[in-house]
């Protein structure tokens, strides 16, 4: 299963790494194979793989793995790399003010601190193991440029919008993480089709006005502010909430099917861009909500 997430929508996790000995068929309360188009075993291609159905005299079966990702490793990596967003992004809120006097540095550092973070993403999504440390370090840099944009925001448009964007954040991600859980949401070849096709659509609505407003003045299309933009960032949230459905089910497919266990870094990496997605949407459309009170 691949997700809109561009960590995860390069391959499935480590299905041919090399890692000898992924189950072929899922743990333990894991998704039953042949139930949808998806809960056939991604790792099945794998030429260590135990065959099912092995019967007497079959050979000897690969030994079982021990050191497969679980929920809990993804959980722990997940905090480590938000954690390290949260912790930069309050340093540089502090340390990086954007009053009058020091508001071009601080915008400086954190337009070089996105790009710097948008290179190591970039980085990371092209390589076949995730990498620890070029996933805190790509952390590291978001929270720069979040925290000092977070700041500019409750300074100059909208005081308070911070933390109901936080808020708003955790809400969402509550709220995807228990229908998923309750399978009122159900992550289906028609339901990825979907969400793929919404999201290269809003894009390239995002590009054409931001090239508008770089060439035309103002504010473009008009996707930034006023009616539309609050549309648009209902829909770029509903977006986010569209690829947190998909991450978990990348994740529940991993922990199902035996994913090495240095996997569940790459499964942080992704889950932390999507929370940065809707964290920034909903800032964008709670500053518009409040500037037209």
């Amino acid at each position: 299963m691949r997700s809109s997430n561009p960590v995860f929508s390069r391959r499935g996790f480590s299905r041919d790494n090399g890692h000898a000995g992924f189950n072929a068929a899922p743990q333990a309360g894991g998704p039953a194979v042949g139930t949808n188009p998806y809960a056939t075993n991604p790792y099945a291609t794998n030429p260590y793989a135990p065959q099912q159905g092995a019967g007497h005299g079959a050979g000897p079966q690969a030994p079982a793995r021990t050191d497969v990702m679980t929920i809990d490793d993804v959980v722990t990596r997940t905090a480590m790399t938000l954690g390290t967003v949260i912790l930069t992004a309050v340093l540089s809120w502090v340390l990086l003010p954007v009053d009058e006097a020091n508001i071009g540095k601080s915008y400086g550092i954190a337009i070089g601190a996105a790009l710097v973070a948008l290179v190591l993403s970039l980085i990371q999504s092209f390589k076949r193991r995730p990498t620890p440390a070029l996933i805190l370090a790509y952390a590291a840099f978001e929270g720069v440029f979040l925290g000092v944009i977070s700041s500019a925001v409750s300074t100059y448009i909208a005081p308070g919008v911070v933390i109901q964007a936080v808020m708003g954040t955790m809400a969402v991600f509550a709220g995807v993480l228990f229908a998923y859980k309750m399978r009122w949401i159900r992550v289906t070849r028609r339901f990825y089709g979907f969400v793929m096709a919404a999201a290269m659509g809003f894009l390239l609505l995002m590009v054409a006005n931001m090239l508008f407003s770089v060439f035309g003045g103002g504010d473009g299309l008009g996707f930034r502010s006023g009616g539309l933009g609050i549309i648009f960032g209902i829909v770029g949230i509903v977006l986010g909430a569209c690829f947190l459905a998909l991450d978990f089910k990348q994740v529940e497919d991993g922990v199902a099917y035996g994913a090495p266990r240095e996997e569940s870094w790459l499964a942080a990496f992704g889950l932390t861009l999507t929370l940065v997605w809707i964290y920034l949407e909903m800032l964008r459309l709670l500053s518009i909500l409040q500037g037209n009170d």
